[in-house]
C-alpha cells in the first residue's frame, strides 16, 4: 500500500487526475459559501438550526451545507440525482428508453442528456418553490430583502445555473480526473463536516458533557462500524461460467473459468435515501403546520428513535433495496447474454433454468444487503436515543463516505497497475529488440 502511494507521484497523468480533482472539488466549496442575491444568510441559519430531523437536513447533506444559509449551490445536485433515479426507473416502463440503454455507449449518451434536459426543469421547478417559500417568511421571517417577481426569477435561475455548474463539474471530475464525480462532490460536502464535529466532541469533554472514557469507547465502536461497512461493500457472490469448447485452427481448446459477481450491497445508498426521504417528509409538513392533532400524532408515533418510526424505516429500506436491485439486474437479460456468449453455469441449463438459479441467489443476498443497510442506518439513531450520546452522524452518510471512497481507490488503484502493465510490456519490447 505504501509502495502504490509512492507511485502515485511517479505517474505523471495519475498526479495530474487528482491535482485536477482537489481542483474541481475546491471551486465547488468557494462556491457554497456564495450567497443567493437578496437573501439574509443568518435569518436562513437560524431557521435551519430549528430545522433538525426534517427533510431540509437530508437535502443540507446532499448540499453540503450550502442551503444552511441560501447559496448559488443550495439545490446542490439532488435534482440531477431525482432525474437520473427518474431516468432509471422509466427504462422499464418505456420501451423506447429500455431500446437505448441496449444500445450500449451511444444509447446511455442519449439518455444522459435526457437526464440533463431534466435536471435543469426539476432545478427550475424547486427554485421557484424555494423562493416562494423565502418570501411568504417559511425560512424565517425577513429572509428577502425586495420581495416580488423580479427576486423570484433572479433566485430561480441562480439556483438552477449552480445546478448546472455542478453537474458540469461532476462530469469534468469523470472525464478528467478521478472517481466518479457526482458521488465525490457529494462526498465532500459531508467529510468538510467532519473538522467542526471533531472541534465540537472536544468542547463537550472539556465541559465534561461528555467523558474522556464515553469518547474512548464511541471511537472503537465508529471503527467496528466502518471496518464493517467495508467488508460487506467489498463482499461479493461470484458465480462461475464456463465457457463452450471452441475451435481453434485444427485444435479443440478449452476456455477458462469466469465469474459473474452479484455486490451484497447492489443497491448502494438508495434505498436509505428514499426511506429517510418519505419518513422525514411528515415530520416537515409538521413543521409548517398548527394542527395539534398532528403534532401529536408525529410525536407520539413517527418521533425518530421509537419502535414504530424505527419499523417503517427498516421496513422501506428492505422494500426499496429489492425495488432498485430488480432495476439494477436483471436475471433474465444476464441469463440470455450468457446463453448468446456460448457460455453457461456448470450444472445448470441455460435459459430459463439459468434466470431462476441467478434469482434465488439474487434474492438471498439482497436480503443480507437490506438487513445490512438497516442495521447501519438505524444504529445512529439508537445511539442517539438510548445510550445518551449528545450528537448524531448519519448512516447514510457513512455508506456514502465509506462508498465512494473505495470506489476512488479502486479507480487510483486500477491506474497504478495498468501503468504498471505497460512498463513491463515496454520492457519486454526493448528486451525483444535487444535479442533481435
Amino acid at each position: 500500500m505504501i509502495g502504490g502511494v509512492q507511485n502515485i507521484g511517479r505517474i505523471t497523468e495519475l498526479r495530474q487526475r487528482i491535482f485536477f480533482t482537489f481542483g474541481m472539488l475546491a471551486v465547488y466549496r468557494v462556491g457554497a459559501y456564495i450567497v443567493t442575491p437578496g437573501i439574509d444568510p443568518e435569518v436562513v441559519r437560524n431557521f435551519f438550526q430549528q430545522m433538525q430531523g426534517t427533510v431540509f437536513g437530508l437535502f443540507t447533506l446532499f448540499s453540503g451545507g450550502a442551503l444552511e444559509q441560501l447559496s448559488i449551490f443550495s439545490l446542490g445536485i439532488m435534482p440531477y440525482i431525482s432525474a437520473s433515479i427518474i431516468f432509471q426507473l422509466l427504462t422499464i416502463v418505456v420501451p423506447q428508453l429500455e431500446e437505448l440503454k441496449k444500445e450500449g455507449e451511444q444509447g446511455q449518451r442519449r439518455i444522459n442528456q435526457f437526464t440533463r434536459y431534466a435536471t435543469i426543469a426539476l432545478a427550475l421547478f424547486q427554485g421557484g418553490l424555494l423562493a416562494v417559500a423565502l418570501e411568504n417568511g417559511q425560512f424565517g421571517q425577513g429572509a428577502v430583502a425586495h420581495p416580488g417577481w423580479g427576486f423570484r426569477l433572479l433566485c430561480m435561475i441562480t439556483l438552477t445555473t449552480g445546478t448546472a455548474f455542478i453537474m458540469w463539474l461532476g462530469e469534468q471530475i469523470t472525464e478528467r480526473g478521478i472517481g466518479n464525480g457526482i458521488s465525490l462532490i457529494i462526498f465532500a460536502g459531508i467529510i468538510i463536516r467532519i473538522p467542526s464535529a471533531t472541534s465540537n466532541l472536544f468542547q463537550m469533554i472539556r465541559t465534561d458533557e461528555f467523558s474522556l472514557l464515553q469518547t474512548v469507547m464511541f471511537l472503537a465502536m465508529a471503527i467496528v462500524v466502518v471496518f464493517f461497512v467495508i467488508i460487506v461493500e467489498r463482499g461479493q457472490r461470484r458465480i462461475p461460467i464456463q465457457s463452450a469448447k471452441r475451435v481453434v485452427g485444427k485444435r479443440m481448446t478449452q476456455s477458462g473459468m469466469s465469474y459473474f459477481p452479484l455486490r451484497v450491497n447492489t443497491a448502494g445508498v438508495i434505498p436509505a435515501i428514499f426511506a429517510s426521504s418519505l419518513l422525514m417528509l411528515p415530520l416537515t409538513i409538521g413543521q409548517f403546520t398548527s394542527v395539534p392533532e398532528i403534532d401529536v400524532f408525529i410525536q407520539t408515533y413517527l418521533n425518530p428513535g421509537g419502535w414504530l418510526y424505527e419499523g417503517i424505516y427498516v421496513g422501506l429500506i428492505i422494500f426499496f433495496t429489492y425495488f432498485y436491485t430488480a432495476i439494477m439486474i436483471n436475471p433474465a437479460d444476464v441469463a440470455e447474454n450468457i446463453k448468446r456468449s456460448g457460455a453457461y453455469i456448470p450444472g445448470i441449463r441455460p435459459g430459463k433454468k439459468t434466470a431462476e438459479y441467478i434469482d434465488r441467489i439474487l434474492t438471498r443476498i439482497t436480503l443480507i444487503g437490506a438487513i445490512y443497510i438497516s442495521a447501519v442506518c438505524v444504529l445512529p439513531t439508537v445511539l442517539a436515543t438510548r445510550m445518551n450520546i449528545p450528537f448524531y452522524f448519519g448512516g447514510t452518510a457513512l455508506l456514502i463516505v465509506v462508498g465512494v471512497g473505495l470506489d476512488t481507490i479502486a479507480q487510483i488503484e486500477a491506474h497504478l497497475v495498468s501503468r504498471q502493465y505497460e512498463g513491463f510490456a515496454q520492457g519486454a519490447r526493448i528486451r525483444g529488440r535487444l535479442q533481435r
